[in-house]
């Protein structure tokens, strides 16, 4: 059974709905995707999609607060939701959990990298290149 993230073409072509997307992010495993599902849901419903706490989500939906801990800490490291501090003006100086935008950023940056990777028009570049296989 395989728990990494594996971002096939395929698989991100089969995306249709947020369990799909649970699946890819937290693979072989319901509990985790469970609470990721719970985590998104209520996010994308709350006031101005902001959450000053993701304690609730526990009682409200039989989650121990350990895998929430875990589910949150692994969605917090790919870039989906972020932790606003009390210090931010943006958000009235409230703390709490909020969407990112980094996840998308980096998935596009990635596009635009590969794609600049790909395009042969400087002609150091392919000795540059070829180079690379020295130090592997």
């Amino acid at each position: 059974m395989r728990t990494k993230i594996e971002f096939g073409f395929n698989k991100i072509n089969r995306i249709a709905d947020l369990v799909d997307l649970a699946e890819l992010f937290f693979p072989h495993n319901k509990r985790h995707q469970k609470v990721f599902l719970a985590i998104f849901i209520e996010l994308k419903y709350a006031n101005n999609q902001f959450l000053p706490s993701l304690n609730w989500i526990c009682d409200e939906h039989s989650i121990s607060r350990r895998l929430l801990e875990i589910v949150r800490s692994k969605m917090r490291r790919l870039g989906l939701i972020d932790h606003v501090s009390r210090f931010n003006s943006k958000y009235g100086y409230r703390e709490g959990w909020i969407f990112s935008t980094r996840f998308r950023k980096s998935i596009s940056n990635l596009d635009k990298s590969i794609g600049l990777f790909k395009d042969n028009t400087d002609s150091k570049q392919e000795m540059k290149d070829r180079d690379l296989f020295k130090y592997l």
